[in-house]
């Protein structure tokens, strides 16, 4: 075939080649041949802003401000808590929901876990469970148990 371009056909075989296709790859004479895996490196996508990613997935976060609680709901706290205080030693499982404070955002979030309720510690304003784990008592918007 002839090494003319075919505009119909642009893949057209040419024989230009043919003598050095099948020779191996030749040793560079000055410096040793780059790993394979060094050589894979050079053509790794590049990250010109690192972080800037986790940055904007950062930014997107959302998270809850914080409910300040009515004098009722004030009152109704208290009063499950000082039934929980007299019940201490039967261990109750109740439910809190809490606010828990995010470390990078003015906020944060609620959650509701179930607990086995250790102490009411009035002192230091904290439920104590019988996991270890404790609430800070002002982080309470409610306790439920069965």
């Amino acid at each position: 075939m002839s090494n003319k371009f075919d505009k119909d056909n642009i893949f057209v075989k040419t024989n230009r080649y043919d003598d050095i296709i099948d020779l191996p790859a030749p040793n560079p004479k000055h410096h040793k041949r780059m790993e394979r895996a060094m050589r894979a490196a050079q053509f790794a996508p590049f990250q010109a802003l690192t972080g800037f990613e986790e940055a904007v997935i950062e930014t997107a976060r959302t998270v809850d401000k914080k409910i300040v609680l009515s004098e009722d709901a004030i009152d109704i706290l208290s009063l499950k808590l000082n039934y929980l205080k007299s019940k201490e030693r039967h261990l109750i499982e109740i439910f809190v929901t809490y606010f828990i404070k995010d470390e990078y955002k003015d906020g944060g979030i609620y959650v509701k876990d179930k607990f086995t309720l250790k102490k009411v510690d009035e002192y230091e304003r904290k439920l104590l469970f019988t996991d270890g784990s404790n609430i800070a008592i002002d982080d309470i918007v409610e306790i439920e148990w069965n």
